[in-house]
């Protein structure tokens, strides 16, 4: 029975569209999840509004600021009738509308005396989001939330420029839906139950109607054995021989009374599918270096499951020479019932390469000692997608914050070219906007009548942090002048940019499907150009 919401919708009818995409799982994590931000910027509830319409469990804004003018002109959830009122209060409030389904709460207090009072009450989160705070807090934050392994979003909106950065020790993605994949379908490694099914069929026999409706997959397994019994057992592999390959098909398509070829589209669907389905299967690159990390091969009692799973699948590789099956196949031309049988064979053998995979799975875990948490579900949703398993180290803030070990090099070699990569010179920019902070405790431009003396202030801060990372000022001063006619200002449209980005990474991070930047993302609205740098 379908599960129904606090306002007594069907859950499944409420979220059909995401479900579709990250499925149940997706979701019962997604429900499951706490989120916290910091700051009840617009940018911030940008990000909440777009993770509390699809239903995450609950959310806790940290904000100390009462509502200001400035708040109510660029952000929807803040009212004029809030003016002094408790920011954080006030977006907990008008968000809470938004999903009844999702529980608001919020803190009246400023984020640095919450980390001096009670730094573990960010660790209860499954996730937290800061937007707009100054350097020395962040660090502590994310200090802290590095330590208990608790991901940390980083947003900003300054101007016209956007920011992301995603600071977490280790994310492992199975579900990583890659754009463009193979289909999985082994015909140049044909197991028994392929070549069983394939062998019972004889298109020389059938009738006119049964060899129209033929799947192109058993066309095609039928004349790579021809193409092999001529070519010493070697498939076609360039681009000449999969053509004549192409045309050995054809000769398959049977003739009309007046010799002229017969409408036959799962014949065409087989020449189509030449290319695709002759890629050879191998191990991508990814997968591979998983099988050579040391998580992998120095499993411990304290392992993760996903580390487990990796280790046996690797086992796995080892004696069959190839990934479990995927068992699925595409559509294709066919009549239903050789269809389905053939659908069946790839879901059998997908299934032997499953139960294979759990017997080491076992194996292993009792070697370890350890609980065999293991269900049989997460093993089979392992083996499906392990040919796109991935996983995201992303630095720590403390590392790219740190001069001695800032990625001097890539910065350079991006503003070298001064009109080429502005998106990672906006991000030079912020880094210099925060120690002009620092020394002021304002930023450039804040006050009209301090923008042009401003100018010459952030340049000084500029130098400072180009000189600590070992780089020559190659900055063109209409950059410096623009942050500062930005005066900090947090656009509306910026932040509802950055609020939907934003939304994505946390959504992929608490389900662990599709893959998250690493690490930063700069966004150039000016340009509509943006970037994702390892920083």
């Amino acid at each position: 029975m379908a599960s129904t919401g606090k306002d007594g919708i069907d859950k499944s009818n409420k979220y059909d569209r995401q479900l579709r995409l990250w499925g149940d799982h997706g979701q019962a994590a997604l429900e499951s999840s706490r989120v916290c931000l910091v700051n009840a910027t617009a940018t911030g509830t940008e990000i909440l509004k777009n993770l509390i319409l699809p239903g995450i469990g609950a959310f806790t804004i940290v904000d100390g600021y009462k509502v200001q003018g400035e708040d109510v002109g660029n952000n929807f959830f803040l009212t004029k009738d809030s003016l002094g009122e408790s920011r954080a209060k006030v977006a907990t409030e008008l968000l809470g509308e938004l999903n009844p389904d999702v529980t608001g709460d919020f803190v009246e207090e400023h984020p640095e005396k919450l980390l001096q009072s009670d730094p573990s009450f960010f660790n209860t989160f499954t996730m937290v989001i800061a937007t707009n705070m100054c350097e020395r807090t962040l660090l502590q934050l994310s200090k802290q939330l590095w330590t208990s392994n608790i991901p940390l979003l980083v947003c900003r909106c300054y101007g016209f420029i956007g920011y992301m950065r995603l600071a977490v020790q280790e994310h492992t993605v199975i579900e990583s839906h890659p754009d463009s994949t193979h289909e999985d379908l082994r015909l140049d490694k044909q197991f028994d139950g392929l070549v069983t099914y394939c062998n019972s069929l004889d298109l020389e026999t059938m009738n006119k109607k049964d060899h129209s409706h033929t799947p192109w997959l058993v066309i095609l397994y039928k004349y790579l054995q021809v193409w092999k019994q001529q070519h010493n057992g070697e498939p076609p592999k360039n681009y000449k021989e999969k053509t004549q390959f192409k045309e050995l098909i054809k000769q398959g398509i049977r003739k009309n009374e007046d010799g002229f070829p017969e409408v036959e589209e799962n014949f065409d669907e087989a020449v189509k599918s030449v290319n695709i389905a002759l890629v050879p299967t191998k191990i991508s690159s990814n997968v591979e270096s998983l099988f050579e990390d040391s998580c992998c091969k120095e499993l411990h009692s304290d392992s993760k499951q996903f580390w487990i799973l990796v280790r046996a699948i690797k086992e796995f590789v080892e004696e069959e020479g190839a990934l479990p099956l995927r068992g699925t196949i595409p559509d294709m031309t066919a009549d239903s019932e050789r269809y389905i049988q053939l659908q069946q064979v790839y879901r059998d053998q997908a299934a032997h390469d499953v139960s294979v995979v759990t017997n080491k799975v076992h194996n292993l875990v009792q070697t370890l000692g350890r609980d065999p948490g293991i269900s049989e579900q997460d093993i089979r949703l392992f083996c499906k997608n392990a040919a796109f398993l991935r996983v995201v180290r992303c630095r720590s803030l403390e590392e790219e914050y740190n001069s001695a070990t800032a990625r001097s090099q890539e910065i350079e070699s991006h503003i070298a070219d001064e009109d080429s990569d502005d998106e990672v010179v906006f991000y030079v920019l912020l880094r210099a906007v925060d120690r002009f902070y620092e020394e002021f405790n304002r930023f450039p431009g804040c006050y009209n009548d301090q923008v042009e003396p401003d100018i010459p202030r952030l340049k000084v801060s500029l130098v400072k942090v180009l000189q600590e990372w070992g780089l020559s000022p190659t900055i063109k001063d209409d950059y410096i002048h623009e942050i500062c006619r930005y005066g900090s200002a947090e656009l509306h449209t910026i932040a509802s940019f950055i609020g939907g980005a934003a939304a994505q990474e946390v959504i992929k991070v608490i389900t662990g499907q599709f893959v998250p930047i690493n690490n930063t993302y700069i966004y150039n609205a000016m340009k509509q150009t943006s970037i994702t740098v390892e920083l």
